[in-house]
């Protein structure tokens, strides 16, 4: 039974890792090829593109630690190593996470229609909302590795008491509790408005259909699908946003038993199944992703099958 756990799970995580460093790779190249050859770039893109980077550096930090950790157990970590690898992983995860919950701010105020003088404020000044968010999201990050680094310098002067000097740790998942918990919980603060902006799309689409109805018998016009296409994006963000949490919290309740393989299991797939489907969700939510991949596969089935190329 643990074999054939262990054999799903590794597959599972393989899977995800080469699509999702596929999908994220494929974002940027397509929207850093269009800057280049149209000298601009929209905030949207630019998003994109930043997330999709986060995104790549998250994935090759996962799987470089799991792999670590995997295939030598007992491998002897120093404090530095320990303080580095959290400080990849924070940082490339906070912006994975932020740029994510940007996408959403920005659908909303590309989308949704309210006549609230804020909104309207903001969506005036819609180029500012980006650097605006990134500075808040900065501040987080510095006050999320502070906290880290308390916290590991604290139980390092507790662990002192039982090892030498050198400050080797035997393994890397005795981290404690608190330091996972950590992690964890300031995230929540992005999710939160993704939940916001979320609400106030449903808000503003029945708005919408409710005035639209005595007009037209369809409620499918341009408004309407931008609000539904939006509402998709931000739902799969949300959804896989909380797998991931679920599946941070459960390395933290793996730590109550000794036998925990299926938990350990459940955490490798779970971690990296955000940074890897929400880049596909994305390529089908956005035109122009959506439209260059389908001339990608196209060519490539061309190639595969002898046709004629197809110019792209």
């Amino acid at each position: 039974m643990r074999d054939a756990i262990q054999v799903i799970s590794t597959t599972m995580f393989s899977v995800e890792f080469i699509s999702g460093n596929l999908g994220n790779v494929f974002i940027a190249v397509v929207n850093i090829m269009d800057w280049v050859k149209r000298r601009k770039i929209s905030s949207v893109d630019q998003s994109l593109t930043a997330l999709a980077i986060s995104r790549i550096i998250v994935l090759w930090s996962v799987y470089i630690m799991i792999s670590m950790f995997s295939m030598y157990p007992e491998l002897k970590v120093t404090i530095i190593t320990v303080k580095l690898t959290n400080l990849i992983w924070i940082t490339s995860n906070h912006f994975s996470i932020w740029m994510a919950t940007i996408l959403s701010i920005l659908y909303f105020l590309k989308v949704a229609n309210f006549s609230n003088s804020i909104f309207l404020y903001l969506r005036w000044r819609f180029t500012k909302v980006v650097p605006v968010a990134l500075l808040v999201s900065l501040f987080l990050l510095f006050v999320n590795i502070l906290v880290v680094e308390i916290q590991i310098d604290m139980w390092m002067d507790q662990f002192k008491a039982n090892v030498s000097y050198s400050c080797k740790l035997k393994k890397f998942t005795h981290i404690t509790r608190l330091l996972v918990l950590t992690n964890a919980m300031f995230p929540l603060i992005p999710f939160t408005v993704s939940m916001t902006m979320f609400f106030l799309l449903i808000f503003s689409l029945w708005k919408h259909v409710k005035k639209i109805k005595h007009i037209t018998k369809s409620s499918r016009d341009a408004s309407t699908t931008a609000h539904i296409t939006a509402l998709k994006a931000i739902v799969a963000f949300l959804l896989l946003y909380v797998i991931f949490t679920f599946s941070l919290f459960v390395q933290l309740w793996s730590h109550e038993f000794e036998e925990n393989i299926i938990f350990k299991n459940i955490f490798h797939v779970g971690i990296i199944a955000f940074p890897s489907l929400h880049s596909f969700v994305l390529i089908m939510g956005n035109s122009k992703l959506r439209q260059t991949s389908f001339l990608v596969l196209t060519a490539l089935r061309c190639k595969i099958q002898g046709c004629a190329p197809l110019s792209l």
